[in-house]
């Protein structure tokens, strides 16, 4: 079960680990081997913020927006309605 978003087609994997309840940004992050750490670096947020984003507390757009950037990914491929597109 593949899914686009814009002209951006979800890997697989993604859209199966996104439909078997895992965080949109965990599954991207997993796939793309990077750790927690990795990905705070690369997108400029903390640990903490990208723990507190996996656990589903916090979706602000804009540090979406900054993880996708970093992961090289459409501004809108971590959106919460792509999420619950998968997971219905």
């Amino acid at each position: 079960m593949s899914t686009t978003v814009g002209d951006y087609s979800l890997p697989e994997a993604i859209s199966t680990a996104i439909a078997n309840g895992t965080n949109i940004v965990r599954a991207f992050r997993e796939q793309f081997g990077y750790s927690v750490e990795d990905l705070a670096v690369a997108c400029g947020l903390t640990t903490l913020e990208i723990d507190t984003i996996e656990s589903g507390q916090n979706s602000d757009p804009t540090k979406l927006e900054r993880i996708a950037h970093a992961l090289g990914l459409p501004a809108n491929a971590m959106t919460p309605d792509v999420s619950k597109r998968l997971s219905a």
